[in-house]
């Protein structure tokens, strides 16, 4: 289906025919699809049925990024799968409102997620993208979610589009592949190449650039502070932020550093560019990093906060003697360190009649879904915590529980 013939569709879309054909499928179940696209036909064209069908498993796909906003947003298959999540782009945004930042360009906007999110956040939104469609979309989301004076799209080709006289740009490069739609690895192969975002950062007077938060450390730029993102627990992306705010201001950026914050808590760990602690034997905790903390290389930090060690030179796990709160890592009481053993290991979950069981890994090439066939629990009603890993260099099984479970159960 050709741009010309999707664009005119998407218009029908937003006719008051369309906006029928939506308001029907809001509850739609995809298991009676073809039934629903049978029904619906014979009283409307089937490329605009088909077009709403379409529309309404993107929205509910959405949902899961967008929450109840996903209702009333209109979106491609690019769109939902490369766009920020809302929580995401509320944080962003509000540390660019805390900067003062007040106008924006935002290339490659995509259907404006982010553009949404700092609109909300009273910022005035140049939104910049070559994709028709996507720029339809981002129009009708600005118009459907109340921020259409906000937010002007513009369709366009970002790197000739002049930024001069915005407080900030911010630039989420495409990193997947056009023709073959999997992610791009090599950050010179986005679209525009990082090296060109990077460019176009250091040209404003602040800037955010969101990169995949697998980027290794020895391509970011020295003159950026890098913030990795994960939200409940998983690493969402990284954020290189460019700009020197005057001293005594809040939040200030830290040029060169790395930072890791954590959603929806908003716990943000700037690194103090520490030395990996000396490893040492397992204590009665152990300590699992958040992916954010691990990716922004702040395990030492994170150490020494709860006063620990290393269980390995090459593992991010943490272990201590006492329990230290903090946010930045999940903490389990530890009941046996073992050599791996799997007869071993079956013996002393029945012995103690464990019936649930949660099986992590960290440099180990025991696959947890493999091991957890062959362990073969039986239905008793205790749980427990497996750590597959390493402990100074030899393979290791850690048995425990969550530190929350154990003051739970030692409290009953």
């Amino acid at each position: 289906m050709g741009k010309v013939t999707d664009l005119d569709t998407f218009s029908a879309l937003l006719a008051p025919e369309g906006q029928a054909l939506l308001t029907a499928l809001r509850d739609h179940d995809p298991a009676h699809e073809l039934a629903a696209a049978t029904r619906l036909r014979r009283d409307h064209p089937a490329p605009l049925v088909s077009a709403a069908l379409g529309q309404a498993r993107l929205r509910q796909r959405a949902a899961a990024k967008f929450g109840a906003d996903a209702q009333l947003m209109y979106f491609t298959p690019n769109g939902v799968e490369q766009s920020t999540r809302a929580t995401v782009a509320a944080h962003r945004a509000a540390r660019l409102a805390a900067l003062g930042i007040r106008t924006l360009a935002d290339l490659c906007c995509g259907i404006g997620g982010d553009a949404i999110a700092l609109a909300r956040a009273g910022i005035s939104v140049l939104a910049v993208d070559r994709d028709p469609l996507a720029c339809a979309a981002a129009r009708a989301n600005a118009e459907a979610l109340g921020l259409a004076e906000l937010i002007e799209v513009r369709c366009a080709d970002v790197t000739e589009v002049s930024t001069a006289g915005y407080d900030a740009v911010f630039v989420d490069p495409a990193r997947r592949s056009r023709v073959r739609g999997g992610r791009i690895f090599d950050p010179e192969a986005y679209s525009p190449p990082l090296s060109w975002a990077v460019e176009a950062a250091r040209a404003a007077p602040f800037a955010a650039l969101k990169i995949a938060p697998g980027v290794p450390h020895d391509a970011l730029p020295a003159d950026a502070e890098t913030e990795w993102i994960s939200d409940s627990g998983e690493v969402k992306e990284a954020v290189l932020w460019f700009g020197t705010t005057p001293p005594g201001s809040a939040p200030a950026l830290a040029p060169g550093a790395r930072r890791a914050t954590l959603l929806p808590s908003g716990g943000s760990l700037l690194g103090a560019d520490l030395p990996d602690p000396e490893p040492g034997p397992v204590g009665d905790w152990l300590y699992e990093p958040d992916g954010a903390v691990i990716r922004a290389h702040l395990v030492a930090d994170v150490a020494r906060q709860v006063g620990g060690r290393l269980i390995d030179p090459t593992i991010a796990y943490i272990t201590a003697d006492r329990l230290t709160g903090t946010p930045y890592a999940t903490a389990y009481a530890i009941t046996d360190v073992l050599p791996f053993n799997l007869k071993k290991l079956k013996a002393l979950l029945r012995e103690r009649e464990v019936g649930i069981a949660v099986i992590k890994k960290r440099g180990s090439a025991v696959e947890p879904e493999e091991l957890r066939k062959k362990l073969k629990l039986g239905g008793g009603g205790k749980s427990c915590t497996i750590f597959l890993t390493r402990v100074a260099g030899a393979p290791t099984m850690l048995l425990g529980q969550p530190a929350q479970a154990r003051s739970v159960r030692s409290s009953a």
